[in-house]
């Protein structure tokens, strides 16, 4: 006799036939597996679990990411995030919109115990396209060897296939350039944790990870070295820079950002700030908490500590957030950052996943959308999933727990989730 669904629980069917073939041996042959997928060792903390997404929970995060990201595209309001746009970074030549979007849900329960999506943050940026493509294929081999799990999973929206969405990404990346000519630009790729997803990129794409410091600017052009010496034209940059590194680590470039280099950016680096949490006070949705620009604010809101977290706008990866701020934490903030930092209602995650030990577990849902050049639209494509036991979904508040890190939201081709 089925057991009955756990009240509060993300799709209780598969998880109760999952948790029950679950064992270390399972766990320890996917990361082999997803490690050899990628062509690299995986140096992030991997989740014990995909996040089986009920089709109630999948509809309502597209219809409130699709409704967020229309107000993000309306021109007047882009008009107004330009202003987050630093000087020292505005790169000419910025597109009408940008080629990738991220939009960051927390699951939440709402008073009537239903499942619902709160947005965390945004970014017009990249994310780990490549990298959870393979984190699908490894969790789809390694589900089917459970007993009432083999199934044909799918992680991908909009109706794509695998197919169709390595051949979107592909021209989102590529443009109409030879991979030869398309660099994946960071900052010492083999050092960055993320270096599993340059590889894979290289599998699906073809293109190579390069740092920008081994470039080579000739007039307006940037070239690159290939491993036997010869220099190639980068016609095409997939920008994975994040600009606050390059500034904290003092690194000097061969190029500046505001030079008007004959290359194309996917996507253009002022998305990086425009679509980022400075645009949330601009935006009025039922899924967004509300925040304020400390510059904006005139009183500080009642509850401060236990109700809001204090943000930098452009930080990454939830670097400098602070969950229980106090009113002189706000004070410490000098006049002339206070336009770089937000003051927003904290959402509660729900607990909504239950572990193989009893445990329940907080997920948040990434939706990635892509849009191809000459495409006036984007596409939403493929998620990304994170799991946290504690006060936050970073590494650093998760040392001492099993079942969290990195992850993603599967369901079945037949859509029996509910």
């Amino acid at each position: 006799m089925p057991l009955a669904p756990k009240k509060h629980a993300v799709d209780p069917l598969f998880r109760r036939l999952y948790n029950a073939g679950y064992s270390e041996a399972l766990y320890r042959g996917y990361l082999v597996d997803f490690s050899r997928r990628c062509g690299a060792p995986i140096d992030m903390q991997i989740a014990q679990t995909p996040v089986f997404l009920p089709a109630r929970l999948r509809a309502r995060a597209e219809t409130a990411g699709r409704e967020i990201l229309e107000q993000l595209s309306d021109p007047a309001r882009i008009e107004r995030m330009k202003a987050a746009v630093p000087a020292r970074w505005d790169t000419p030549g910025v597109t009408a919109l940008p080629s990738f979007c991220a939009i960051d849900f927390a699951i939440a329960v709402d008073e009537h115990g239903e499942l619902v999506p709160k947005l965390i943050e945004l970014q017009g940026f990249p994310t780990l396209i490549a990298y959870q493509t393979m984190q699908h294929d490894a969790w789809g081999a390694a589900l089917r060897t459970i007993d009432g799990l083999d199934l044909d999973w799918r992680s991908w929206f909009s109706g794509l296939t695998r197919s169709d969405f390595i051949d979107l990404a592909r021209t989102v990346i590529l443009g109409n350039h030879d991979p030869e000519h398309v660099i994946l630009m960071d900052l010492e790729p083999l050092a960055q944790k993320t270096y599993p997803d340059f590889s894979a990129s290289r599998r699906l794409f073809g293109i190579e990870a390069v740092c920008p410091t081994a470039l080579i600017r000739r007039g307006r052009r940037l070239y690159r070295k290939r491993e036997d010496g010869a220099e190639v034209r980068v016609e095409r940059i997939y920008n994975r820079v994040i600009a606050y590194e390059l500034e904290r680590k003092s690194i000097s470039l061969p190029f500046d950002f505001r030079d008007d280099l004959d290359v194309e950016w996917t996507p253009h680096p002022n998305w990086f700030w425009i679509w980022s949490k400075y645009s949330l006070p601009f935006l009025d949705h039922a899924a967004i908490p509300k925040a304020t620009l400390l510059s904006d604010l005139a009183d500080l809101p009642p509850g401060l500590t236990g109700n809001y977290v204090l943000k930098p706008l452009f930080s990454f990866a939830g670097a400098g957030v602070n969950v229980a701020p106090t009113a002189n934490d706000v004070a410490s903030i000098p006049a002339e950052r206070r336009d770089a930092w937000c003051v927003q209602e904290k959402i509660e995650y729900g607990p909504v996943l239950e572990a193989v030990d009893g445990g329940r577990v907080k997920v948040e849902l990434r939706l990635i959308y892509l849009r191809p050049d000459e495409r006036p639209a984007f596409t939403l494509a493929q998620n990304l999933c994170r799991l946290s036991r504690g006060a936050m979904m970073g590494v650093d508040h998760n040392k001492e727990h099993t079942w969290v890190g990195s992850s993603i939201g599967m369901w079945a081709a037949d859509d029996r989730s509910r």
